[in-house]
């Protein structure tokens, strides 16, 4: 199934339901995708923002602007993203954890950055000896080897779909399994070896990965292990389309005034850009963001109908 929209935005955070607010209101057809508790506000209590005197939840200012977002007429959908790539068109294709695919003119990236960790031994000592958070990245290092990713989220369940075809056997393990029912079937119709209702508490290995310990005492020898906490991470959703990375610590998504990328048509905005971690900042760059996509995504609409 596909859907057509002008602008999508990637996080429904501040920066993410900002642009939503200001892309939607400058009539382009727009879509929000993520869910709201990942966003780092969900759990958070803030007291520094301007025109805001008493202490607010962020729950609160979320629930307010997914609802001032809708109002300006953008659609929200409570999905994860798997995949982006370009189009032959010019456009974007986003697809979803469900199976449909969004056809797009411009994408905002605002999904924040990545922080989950498991926080077990092992995981530091060994990141790059087989540790990794990154399927995308580095499955191909793992050809015909046993590897063991751990998440509940979509993003560990298509990691655990793509490890497939490289790897010799593959493991899941997660306390529980928060996923589309789309990404279920595909997951229990597979040769995954799904460990649901286990923790992982330690990584097993001196100068490289060995095995897993699970909490019930288990061990499963292995060479790699994923780390997918969540959904996928935004660094890892658009490296694939040649997104340049800040000079200095390669680790947010460079934009100019404008938050455009190097990329024509993605944009990028709160902190995913980098510090400071703020709402203020985040609002701010949302709005241009949102101002911007939809103004390329008009103009680009318009270069193709005209030939």
């Amino acid at each position: 199934m596909e859907s057509e929209f002008d602008v999508v935005i990637l996080g429904s955070g501040p920066a993410g339901l900002q642009a939503a607010v200001h892309a939607a209101r400058a009539k382009a057809k727009t879509a929000v995708l993520g869910k709201v508790k990942s966003s780092a506000l969900y759990r958070a209590h803030v007291e520094n923002y301007c025109c805001l005197l008493d202490t607010v939840s962020g729950e609160d200012i979320l629930d307010e602007g997914r609802r001032q977002a809708e109002k300006f007429g953008a659609v929200l959908l409570d999905e994860d993203v798997l995949h982006i790539e370009r189009l032959d068109d010019g456009r974007f294709a986003v697809k979803l954890e469900s199976g449909e695919t969004l056809r797009v003119w411009a994408v905002i990236v605002a999904m924040g950055v990545s922080r989950n960790r498991l926080n077990v031994s092992g995981e530091k000592e060994l990141l790059g000896k087989g540790v990794s958070y990154c399927v995308d990245c580095d499955a191909n290092f793992y050809r015909n080897q046993v590897v063991t990713v751990v998440g509940s989220g979509s993003a560990a369940a298509s990691g655990a779909l793509r490890l497939l075809l490289v790897a010799s056997e593959t493991h899941l393990v997660c306390d529980s399994l928060e996923i589309s029912e789309r990404l279920r079937y595909q997951l229990e119709s597979s040769r995954a070896k799904v460990h649901v209702g286990r923790k992982v508490s330690r990584i097993v290995g001196e100068s490289e990965v060995r095995a897993v310990l699970l909490d019930n005492g288990e061990e499963i020898a292995t060479s790699g292990v994923f780390i997918e906490l969540g959904a996928k991470g935004a660094i890892e959703l658009v490296t694939g389309l040649g997104v340049a990375l800040d000079s200095e610590s390669m680790r947010f998504v460079a934009v100019n005034k404008k938050q455009e990328t190097n990329v024509p048509g993605l944009y990028a905005a709160g902190d995913i850009c980098g510090p400071p971690w703020q709402i203020a900042k985040a609002v701010g760059e949302g709005c241009v963001a949102g101002l911007e996509a939809a103004a390329y995504a008009r103009r680009a609409a318009k270069t193709v109908a005209t030939g």
